[in-house]
């Protein structure tokens, strides 16, 4: 089966095992997808990210954080570029979400970063979803 928009998919999977109060989610690997697990793990967001399998059957798992109470850390996930609209922002104009309490992920031409990052290293690029 072929997905149009891998990354939707991966924050679908996300969501639905957060509100499903999951320890873990797997998906299919790809390289994209966890440089965006990477990110949102060196934040905060994901408790780890791991890989299993090899070659075709690679697996990418995510641990998903809850606070002390089994609240989702991740609040909110949403696709800002998606394939029939592309999003890009330089450094200077990159949008901030929650008035800076949640962050974008940002695909430069230095990796796959935050919003933050980004400004700190005067890049722009693809703004690829927002967290909060």
């Amino acid at each position: 089966m072929s997905q149009t928009d891998p990354i939707a998919e991966m924050l679908t999977r996300i969501r639905n095992a957060a509100h499903a109060r999951h320890a873990e989610v797997e998906l299919p690997h790809s390289r994209l997808r966890e440089a965006i697990a990477r990110v949102l793990a060196a934040e905060g967001f994901l408790h780890s990210v791991s890989t299993s399998g090899e070659g075709h059957h690679r697996k990418l798992v995510l641990g998903l954080r809850y606070t002390e109470d089994r609240q989702p850390v991740i609040r909110g996930l949403q696709r800002v570029s998606r394939p029939g609209l592309r999003r890009y922002a330089g450094f200077s104009n990159m949008p901030r979400i929650r008035a800076g309490l949640g962050i974008n992920v940002v695909s430069t031409p230095l990796g796959v970063m935050t919003d933050r990052e980004a400004r700190r290293r005067k890049v722009g690029g693809e703004v690829l979803l927002a967290v909060w």
